[in-house]
């Protein structure tokens, strides 16, 4: 706890000022909540990187727990998962639900530190501490997850900053065995892989301590039998795994029929005293 506080802390202190732009109207149904566009002028990436924050119905956002969520490939791809399904989901859960921020721009960067830029330290030293000064929620109950390119980045930066998230998911995590066998730009190279190997990594510790961690993918993904290694693997050493498996694919119908449950994790996982 007391590590989280304090690189939360330094986080906060860290911030630079945040560009808001107008809350825009959306064909979608945000089902009571609230979404304001906004760009990070990013020191560590040397650009301006858009981000959409949104705020539960019923509340102005403050004292929530703070939900970062990664996007999978493509630039825009955090418009993937701003649907209808994730904003009821979000609605549901009430008095309980986090804020969340939506971080744009990461292309096919899969959110690590790699030659193309400090992905994963953007969105600790940068996003987390841009969404806590916006929203102005907890900084004591930051969770993170995203999907499939983005469900590996939050896997990987978790384990990188141990103590300072309430919770971990993996949505459909894009994730591999071997370098050879990983998407054309997953990695720089065999060496990058090595060093973000997931299940490397979770072969010798407890990556995540006591911090809750969410797997999920469809039946009928290619990742799945990753996924179900990674969960077995950090089971093995202690971790607090929750791992489903659900009808589908790798795709929105997928991840649109879970977010009910992807939210009721984070809002469990990080409740308040």
């Amino acid at each position: 706890m007391l590590l989280r506080l304090f690189v939360v802390a330094v986080l906060l202190a860290a911030a630079a000022a945040a560009v808001v732009l107008v809350i825009r109207s959306r064909r979608t149904n945000l089902h009571g909540a609230r979404e304001t566009r906004f760009e990070i002028n990013s020191r560590l990436l040397h650009r301006s990187l858009p981000a959409v924050a949104v705020v539960p119905p019923g509340t102005d956002g403050r004292g929530r727990p703070l939900l970062v969520f990664l996007h999978d490939t493509g630039s825009d791809g955090q418009d993937q998962n701003l649907s209808s399904a994730m904003f009821a989901a979000l609605a549901a859960q009430g008095a309980s639900a986090p804020d969340v921020v939506f971080p744009g721009g990461g292309d096919d960067s899969y959110w690590h530190n790699r030659t193309s830029g400090p992905w994963g330290s953007y969105v600790v030293d940068e996003v987390i501490p841009h969404a806590l000064a916006l929203l102005n929620a907890d900084r004591h109950r930051i969770a993170i997850g995203g999907i499939s390119m983005g469900g590996f980045g939050a896997l990987d930066i978790a384990r990188f900053y141990p103590g300072l998230f309430c919770a971990v998911g993996g949505h459909s995590a894009a994730l591999w065995r071997r370098a050879a066998a990983s998407a054309p730009r997953a990695f720089d190279n065999a060496a990058d892989f090595g060093v973000n190997d997931m299940l490397g990594a979770a072969r010798g510790e407890n990556l995540y301590a006591r911090t809750p961690v969410w797997l999920d993918v469809g039946t009928s993904d290619a990742f799945r039998p990753a996924n179900a290694a990674l969960a077995r693997e950090l089971r093995a050493h202690g971790a607090r795994v929750t791992f489903s498996i659900a009808p589908g694919g790798h795709d929105s119908s997928y991840w649109d029929s879970r977010w009910p449950d992807y939210m009721a994790f984070y809002a469990r996982a990080c409740r308040g005293p």
